[in-house]
């Protein structure tokens, strides 16, 4: 069958990992089937949903190469909830409630004090037509809940396998606010019956939700989709990402220097039996996406394992894929020899920026044994320079002084880079040249 699934995200906020694990997921999927991936902003929320947030979860998305086929806002599909909830009210699935929140709360806790389900009591089901003229008259505005069938509830997850519930025991849930609003589990339901997704792949804490949402499915006469539940994120001491997010943005793993295909192979393969390892392109991640790959246990984000990532990606990263990245930077004119020079030294693609000024100068040496380095400026070749160069210039130094191992190269690197470490000098020095590492072992600034 034809795939469509949908990422929903809410423009309440920026992008975190838990989200873009979601959506990389979804879109492998959709791409893995030929199908379609649909991104829908959940925004009936008018008072935390912004413009601000909407633009930038797309231009995550872009940045991490994931590319929808059709986009939508909730916001303007308010008719398609209105005409559903009528459907529902005509058909005795959506009844009107109109306890306040404080007295729902003091029901819950009496029911909690007795040891029994905090569930809704159906009491506004007992109210007369009197009595719920007498309450609106009084300035009630009811909440509208969904009437649960009694009976099992069951599907087949593509994580969690088989799952069941007594559908007396959920309670019936509110789809509609005091203010007309309808809620996520409702307006989700409305849009995945008219868009025709036939995968919901979500995190696992909407594992009850979607016990009511498939009697709503029914009740809508709607096809009921596959569902494939994720277990949440977990940080390394095992807490839930949700209670820190803001250190994990999107946005603030881009400023540090992640590269977006780490990230996608980092979050794809999180919870996997894939192993976490560089790999060129998303093509490998489509081709390799499985479900029946994913465990039911939370996997652990550790930020420092993602920046090892993102160093090995970089490592193995060829030229053509970096070029135009690398004049984002202010590095104009790189050449393919530079990023085979340095690559390896890299974190982030950002720290090229030090041996590009390396190389092109002007940094201020450092100098150590000015006689070795008298001597190494009198020694060294010249003409055209290749990989040979280091070890021929090298050789003739230590036989001249007799210096050896770190002695002879330390200083040597200290004045031709003006750092402890780097990348190897066969491969720096040519890039150097001549003219910048006659200055430099004088002790000029070049």
């Amino acid at each position: 069958m034809s795939v469509t699934v949908r990422f929903a995200p809410s423009p309440s906020g920026y992008l975190h990992v838990g989200n873009m694990r979601l959506a990389i997921i979804n879109w492998l999927f959709a791409r893995r089937e030929g199908g379609q991936f649909w991104l829908r902003m959940d925004d009936t929320d008018s008072e935390r949903s912004s413009k601000e947030y909407s633009d930038a979860i797309q231009h995550d998305l872009a940045w991490m190469d994931l590319d929808w086929d059709r986009y939508e806002r909730q916001s303007e599909r308010l008719y398609a909830y209105e005409a559903a909830a009528e459907r529902l009210k005509a058909a005795g699935r959506l009844y009107p409630a109109y306890e306040t929140p404080e007295e729902l709360g003091a029901k819950r806790k009496a029911q909690l004090s007795r040891g029994v389900p905090p569930l809704y009591d159906r009491a506004a089901l007992g109210l007369s037509k009197d009595q719920r003229a007498a309450l609106v008259a009084g300035g009630r505005k009811p909440h509208w809940r969904f009437k649960m069938d009694s009976g099992k509830v069951e599907w087949h997850d593509l994580i969690h396998g088989p799952i069941s519930f007594e559908a007396g025991q959920l309670g019936d849930p509110v789809l509609i606010r005091e203010d007309g609003r309808p809620l996520y589990g409702f307006s989700s339901v409305v849009d995945d019956i008219e868009f025709g997704v036939t995968h919901i792949v979500r995190g696992d804490d909407h594992i009850t939700n979607t016990a009511g949402q498939i009697q709503l499915f029914q009740a809508l006469g709607g096809k009921l989709p596959v569902f494939a539940h994720l277990p949440l994120l977990i940080d390394s001491e095992g807490t839930k990402l949700s209670k820190r997010l803001g250190t994990l943005s999107i946005a603030a793993l881009r400023d540090e220097g992640i590269e977006p295909l780490t990230l996608a192979v980092y979050l794809s393969r999180m919870g996997t039996s894939d192993p976490i390892e560089p790999l060129d392109d998303l093509v490998t991640l489509i081709h390799e996406f499985e479900f029946k790959r994913f465990s039911v246990s939370s996997p652990r984000f550790d930020l420092a394992e993602l920046k090892r990532l993102n160093a090995r990606m970089l490592h193995i990263t060829p030229f053509e894929q970096v070029e135009a990245k690398l004049a984002t930077l202010g590095l104009i004119g790189v050449t393919a020899e530079f990023w085979e020079a340095v690559r390896a030294n890299l974190d982030r693609l950002s720290d090229a920026v030090l041996w590009w000024d390396v190389v092109n100068g002007p940094i201020q040496p450092l100098i150590e044994n000015e006689t070795l380095l008298a001597e190494a400026a009198r020694l060294l070749p010249g003409g055209d320079w290749d990989r040979c160069v280091w070890s021929v210039w090298t050789s003739a130094i230590s036989a001249a002084t007799g210096l050896k191992g770190k002695a002879l190269f330390m200083p040597l690197r200290k004045a031709l880079t003006g750092q402890e470490h780097g990348p190897d000098m066969k491969t720096l020095l040519p890039l150097i040249g001549y003219e910048r590492a006659t200055k430099r072992l004088a002790g000029g600034t070049a």
